[in-house]
């Protein structure tokens, strides 16, 4: 059976390739045909996708979507069509060529083009007069989104991508009932597919969902609308329990709004469980409140203890500061003090020297002017010999002195020396021996 499947594969991959790019959309939707052909999880089926992935067939049905289906024979309805046969291929498909080009570039682009084509049907379905053209268009916008539920639902890590992309709060941000009651539920499949998926989700991501959600709430009086969106909060308040906390913050007098314009408008069992869950995170909100007020005069307390404790020691403080300050003065004015006698003594021999070296070269002028011219070596060799002389006298008696010194220590310990023998001597006798 898989070589009739891949002859007609190919015959359609020909004619792709011959045709005209208005033409290629209503070829590709002879895939229908051929996915109706294949039991429902067969092999055959596996082998179909992997043929259609392989002949890049899928990503053909990824790129047509981008066009302007306006021009295109069937219109949206074709485009519908298109993302249902997407889907399908999608799901179940797990390549084993280029894994990594089909889950991180060809399912993320599958899920924007398929956001971007609810767009297109859901402006021009608001746009539109006519009651049939209407029809077509809103079960065109219907068959997108449950082509985008079943591709995340196969791919729940495509729930996320859907979350996180601008054209889906986009196709949230409506007046419109119909369409805004089906983006809705497509936002309460991603939470059923994925009940811990708002964990995940920034805050950034998060909050304008819920702003546009409790903005449907208070500006809505369409019982439809009320209930889809009270629905779609409740989810996302199971999924995420603080979330209730962080409305209760956001909204502030939200319940009262909800329980004055919502109670007995037909869904008073979900209206009743959003009121509990608002009511929680205002009680969680006023306990944090109230912890934080107790808080807060904790600190206070403690922080007034503290400075008196400070102001008491104050006075103490500046005791012992001014007594250490005076300590230390006094020492570097005796330092001072010292110092400067020890630079005036310098000073006072230097003066001395100074006086005794001009003292003496008086002198020997003056013995100079005595001396006979001719008597003058004699008398210069006189006192060369004299300063030897001296020199000599002086080096001896420190050689004296030191010889002394070193032979009174030797005597003294041969003195002592002679006191142990002598006591030794002496010990029998002491003792009666």
């Amino acid at each position: 059976m898989a070589a009739p499947v891949d002859s007609r594969l190919l015959k359609l991959v020909a004619e792709i390739t011959e045709s005209r790019v208005e033409e290629v959309p209503v070829l590709l939707l002879k895939l229908k045909d051929f996915l109706k052909l294949v039991p429902p999880g067969s092999k055959e089926l596996k082998e179909l996708k992997e043929g259609l992935y392989h002949y890049d067939l899928i990503q053909y049905c990824v790129l047509v979507l981008k066009q302007d289906f306006s021009r295109v024979r069937g219109s949206w309805g074709t485009a519908a069509d298109l993302a249902d046969i997407l889907s399908n291929c999608c799901v179940g498909l797990d390549p084993k060529e280029d894994p990594d080009e089909f889950y991180n570039k060809l399912l993320p682009s599958a899920v924007l083009h398929m956001l971007i084509l609810g767009r297109r049907i859901q402006a021009r379905f608001v746009r539109s007069i006519k009651d049939e053209e209407r029809g077509q268009l809103f079960c065109s916008f219907r068959m997108v989104t449950d082509s985008l539920c079943w591709l995340f639902t196969g791919h729940l890590q495509l729930a996320n991508t859907v979350l996180q992309q601008e054209h889906f709060l986009q196709l949230l941000m409506t007046d419109d009932v119909e369409t805004g009651t089906v983006v809705m539920s497509v936002l309460q499949s991603i939470l059923r597919a994925d009940r811990v998926i708002l964990n995940q989700v920034p805050d950034n991501v998060l909050h304008p969902i819920l702003d546009e959600l409790v903005y449907k709430l208070s500006a809505s009086t369409n019982p439809v609308i009320g209930s889809a969106a009270t629905r779609s909060l409740l989810q996302m308040i199971e999924s995420r329990p603080d979330i209730g906390r962080i409305m209760g913050i956001r909204y502030k007098g939200l319940r009262s709004l909800l329980s004055k314009q919502w109670t007995g408008k037909g869904f008073g069992r979900e209206l009743a469980h959003l009121l509990d869950r608002l009511q929680s995170g205002s009680y969680q909100r006023e306990e944090m409140q109230r912890l934080h007020n107790a808080a807060c005069t904790i600190q206070a307390m403690w922080r007034g203890f503290q400075i008196r404790k400070r102001v008491r020691r104050l006075p103490k403080a500046v005791a012992t500061l001014q007594r250490s300050f005076r300590a230390k003065r006094e020492k570097e004015m005796i330092q001072f003090k010292k110092h400067k006698e020890v630079e005036d003594l310098r000073q006072q021999l230097q003066l001395h020297r100074l006086r005794a070296m001009r003292a003496f070269r008086e002198k020997q002028l003056t013995l100079l002017e005595l001396v006979h011219a001719g008597q003058m070596d004699k008398h210069l060799h006189e006192i060369q010999e004299n300063a030897a002389l001296e020199i000599q006298r002086c080096w001896k008696g420190y050689k004296e002195r030191k010889a002394f010194h070193q032979q009174k220590l030797i005597l003294k310990k041969y003195k002592a020396a002679v006191t142990i023998q002598r006591a030794v001597s002496l010990l029998p006798i002491a003792c009666g021996f």
